[in-house]
């Protein structure tokens, strides 16, 4: 669940000029949706989302379009048509399933843009590897396996331990370690299930097999214009992301690593921004650091998910999303990093079944430096933890003097959580 899960547009109040009009291309539920339509309000922006749901959830008065991310070439012929009709000023995707489609318009329009083959670079973890690795990047092993092909001899050589990885799923779905060649290809088997119904077949046939990185994780926002990268935040993942699932829980900022390791994160993910062809607009990546250097893990050309963008505030008053939609509208922005540490855990779905209720939400509240406390999943509603799940049961902010106090403050209110969760029975009725 999401707080606006919405399928149409929302439009900004207006002035006496020309309005700048927005196309946000949106999956059905995504979390960022809501983020972009404040910003956009904010702005007096107005607009329009193309989505894939024919059901809108807001008000009546707003507008939308429906399209099928799937068969990109009639989605393309429909949004132009209605740009002829009513010119939008910019193009923004949100999510992984609409960046490459919202490249696609942006160039049609003359707009400011990734190359669409760019976007797909990075959206496909199996292509992302192979690109890094001839730009000369270091990747760590890695082979691409074809669940219809014979498994025995493409399964010859892999070291342990290894992760497996569905080549175009995001939020650590899908993502498992295997330890033995017993362990390897139970994850195959798993992971093959959860990708059956992947919109294409390259999609739904091909995992992404590579060695564990070991070391520390970390997150980076940042924004590209004209290739140029500018960091805006680097998240501390102070949990220990070893396997056998990789689920997303703690981001911290400001990162506590040194100030050499943060420079030399910096260039990393500016070798692999120019690698993939990226030069516009935000990027969100996920990193390893080790005694062997920094290790990319993904770099999406989309803003940092769940709800997790509300950490970042700056200190001209913007927040993410103003800052994304500033940059697609071609106003430049003074761009200035916040003071004290932020910091959210996305809180972890404790065991599948019905979620019956929450418990300790308002203890949960009271700790000192919590700003907020989030539970997206209605009572009622089947909980799917990792690695087939896809959604967060909520989130915790906290806003503290330093990233300690801020990882403290999160953890302290999640001890103040009970979840109380109910056996799914067959042929149960869920919300």
């Amino acid at each position: 669940m999401v707080p606006v899960p919405v399928a149409v547009a929302a439009a900004a109040a207006g002035s006496d000029g020309p309005t700048a009009r927005l196309l946000l291309i949106a999956p059905h539920g995504s979390y960022r949706t809501a983020p972009f339509l404040e910003a956009a309000a904010a702005q007096g922006v107005e607009v329009l989302i193309a989505s894939q749901s024919r059901h809108s959830l807001v008000s009546a008065g707003a507008r939308g379009l429906h399209v099928d991310f799937a068969d990109s070439e009639n989605a393309v012929r429909l949004l132009l048509e209605e740009a002829r009709h009513h010119p939008f000023t910019a193009v923004i995707g949100t999510d992984d399933s609409s960046t490459e489609l919202a490249s696609q318009v942006c160039q049609a329009m003359g707009l400011r843009h990734n190359a669409a083959e760019a976007v797909r670079v990075a959206r496909r973890k199996d292509l992302a590897r192979a690109r890094l690795a001839q730009s000369g990047v270091p990747v760590p092993w890695h082979r691409r396996v074809d669940l219809e092909r014979p498994l025995a001899p493409q399964l010859d050589g892999i070291p342990y331990p290894c992760v497996l990885k569905p080549v175009a799923l995001a939020a650590s779905r899908g993502v498992i370690r295997a330890d033995d060649p017993q362990g390897l290809r139970k994850a195959l088997t798993r992971i093959g299930a959860i990708i059956q119904d992947a919109p294409n077949r390259e999609e739904r046939c091909y995992v992404l097999v590579e060695q564990f990185i070991p070391g520390s994780e970390v997150a980076v926002e940042g924004l590209l214009t004209d290739g140029r990268l500018q960091v805006l935040a680097v998240f501390d993942k102070p949990d220990p992301l070893d396997g056998p699932f990789f689920e997303e829980t703690y981001y911290v900022t400001p990162s506590r690593l040194s100030a050499a390791v943060q420079n030399l994160l910096r260039q990393r993910l500016d070798e692999a921004c120019r690698a993939y062809g990226l030069r516009e607009g935000p990027v969100h990546a996920e990193c390893r650091v080790n005694e062997q250097g920094i290790w990319i893990l993904e770099v999406a050309a989309r803003t940092i998910g769940g709800l997790c963008g509300r950490l970042l505030r700056f200190g001209t008053g913007r927040s993410l999303e103003q800052l994304v939609l500033d940059h697609a509208l071609g106003n430049v922005t003074d761009i200035r990093s916040q003071e004290g540490s932020a910091g959210v855990l996305m809180i972890p779905i404790p065991q599948a079944g019905i979620l019956r209720r929450v418990e300790g939400v308002l203890a949960a509240s009271r700790v000192p430096f919590i700003e907020d406390v989030v539970i997206d999943v209605r009572e009622g509603y089947e909980l799917v933890p990792l690695p087939e799940g896809s959604n967060y049961l909520g989130f915790i902010f906290a806003r503290a003097p330093g990233p300690a106090a801020a990882e403290a403050a999160l953890r302290a209110a999640h001890a103040c959580l009970n979840v109380v969760v109910a056996p799914l029975w067959k042929g149960s009725v869920t919300g």
